[in-house]
């Protein structure tokens, strides 16, 4: 069974990453030249693309900690665990940015109100993680 999740948080990574390369290519085609003209502000736009950039390299980490930890023979249990939990560090870490880049865009091109809720909601989610994610993490594993 843990071989079969550590497998499909390989693929759930890697399309979350995926998903994150879309999302700033769209960002830069439909709004670089936007900033370029200077119709959005500089500084959170750019900010935009760093919050979507470290999410990216984040679920790229978490795939790869996930596939460590799918590898069949050759590796025990505490490691395996060890490998799980640094990939789902590095996924609610990916996942908590992915949700903050939309109310980045929105306060960007000066829609302050409905940046303003996603802001909120994204406040809500991170204080969410805070509280729960420990309990869902991978738990630890003492060497056999």
């Amino acid at each position: 069974m843990e071989d079969e999740l550590a497998t499909a948080n390989v693929n759930r990574s890697y399309s979350l990453g995926a998903t994150s390369i879309a999302i700033f290519t769209f960002m830069l085609f439909f709004l670089y030249p936007r900033y370029a003209s200077g119709q959005v502000n500089a500084v959170l736009f750019q900010a935009a693309l760093v919050v979507m950039g470290v999410a990216t390299f984040s679920f790229v980490f978490a795939s790869l900690y996930y596939y460590g930890a799918s590898r069949g023979s050759g590796i025990d249990d505490a490691e395996r665990a060890l490998l799980s939990r640094r990939g789902d560090r590095f996924w609610v870490l990916g996942y908590s940015l992915l949700f903050l880049c939309p109310s980045l865009i929105l306060f960007s091109i000066a829609l302050r109100g409905v940046g303003s809720v996603w802001f909120a909601l994204w406040v809500v989610y991170l204080l969410f993680v805070i509280r729960y994610f420990p309990r869902v993490q991978t738990a630890r594993r003492g060497p056999s």
